[in-house]
């Protein structure tokens, strides 16, 4: 039996805690949670009854904190951590057994725990909001400025289409008149290649740029797929890589523009070819949904950094060497899903590489 004197220390000692607890989540850093969570359960260590010998585990998420133990065997409270109305962990205050039962637990300190773990939860929520915010302000960031380059890059490419074309044909001409000079041959040969290079790049701008017209119609996708990636079947073998197709039915309509899909699919698997290691397979997945059509496309290749992955579909960025990439390829891709009112995500394969995942709404 406690006496007024005992049970007035207690109360004091849970209203310190819960004073302490509020002012810990009040002044939070919400890119250092953990100090937080940390600080909450030292200050639950001491506000129980028996506080010497007082365990105490939290766990939520990718979070795992406790205090040090003080046996083998423990009599547990708890109380669940609710993030978006959803069970996401808990906390546990627990004393060595069996020199303790749960009678020796108070009621008192059953409503300060449940009160602390609502605290929590409100804390994760609000952690989770921001996070969110975040998020979303950097995908506007990376909208404005692909609107901004795609309204520069279309004014650049039909600035270039005349002149590129004017190179191509006057040295096709000048490459007539000194047949009999080998070595003149040779050179005027290296600028219709930079030339014609030049010229799919301008073809990339204008796929980024949304210049050239699409030409949507209802297809099965399925065989438009398989020819895609039939055009690369000689660069498969020689890099001695397997590209893997399939298809969760036989038949897989979409309204697309049936070039732009192949463009898609071309550029993302010539990249994961290049990026992958010999004997590697590449896979090329499609799957009718309800009321999408889902494409997968993963390669066990190098992956994609932290550093690379904000940067990877903003025009001209580029890990391969000079003269290997314009840096184009994924804008083009990204531009192009983008004007079906799809989307497109990538994260990492397991154990190594990248899986790109590309959402085509059936409604459009």
């Amino acid at each position: 039996m406690h006496t007024a004197e005992q049970k007035l220390k207690e109360r004091i000692k849970e209203l310190t805690c819960l004073y302490e607890v509020t002012s810990l989540i009040v002044h939070c850093d919400y890119d250092d949670v953990e100090t937080a969570l940390k600080g909450i359960v030292q200050c639950l260590e001491i506000a129980w009854q028996f506080d010497q010998e007082t365990f105490v585990s939290l766990q939520v998420g990718s979070y795992d904190i406790q205090t040090e133990e003080k046996g083998k065997e423990y009599v547990f409270m708890e109380s669940p951590i609710t993030i978006f109305n959803k069970k996401e962990g808990r906390i546990k205050v627990g004393y060595p057994s069996p020199k303790y039962k749960l009678e020796d637990f108070l009621e008192e300190e059953q409503q300060l725990l449940d009160n602390v773990c609502l605290e929590v939860g409100n804390l994760l929520e609000r952690k989770e909001i921001k996070d969110n915010e975040a998020n979303i302000r950097r995908q506007v960031e990376q909208t404005d400025r692909l609107r901004i380059l795609g309204e520069i890059t279309a004014g650049i490419a039909h600035e270039l289409n005349t002149p590129l074309a004017n190179i191509l044909g006057f040295t096709e001409l000048l490459k007539e008149r000194v047949e009999d000079d080998l070595q003149a041959s040779k050179d005027l040969d290296k600028i219709i290649t930079n030339t014609i290079f030049s010229r799919e790049v301008v073809k990339k701008l204008m796929f980024f740029a949304c210049e050239i017209p699409q030409e949507k119609e209802l297809l099965d996708i399925v065989p438009v797929l398989e020819n895609a990636i039939a055009l690369m079947r000689t660069t498969l073998a020689k890099e001695d890589i397997t590209c893997s197709f399939t298809t969760s039915a036989e038949e897989i309509f979409l309204r697309i523009d049936k070039v732009q899909l192949t463009q898609v699919v071309f550029n993302l698997v010539v990249n994961a070819i290049y990026f992958s290691p010999p004997k590697s397979t590449i896979s090329v997945d499609v799957k009718d949904e309800e009321s999408k059509v889902v494409i997968t496309i993963s390669d066990q290749g190098s992956g994609i950094s932290e550093e690379q992955d904000e940067h990877i579909f903003e025009p001209f960025f580029t890990t391969k060497p000079i003269g290997e990439g314009s840096g184009l390829g994924l804008s083009v891709v990204h531009g192009i899903i983008q004007s079906h009112q799809g989307k497109i995500t990538h994260r990492s394969n397991t154990p190594t590489g990248t899986i790109f995942t590309m959402e085509f709404p059936k409604s459009t």
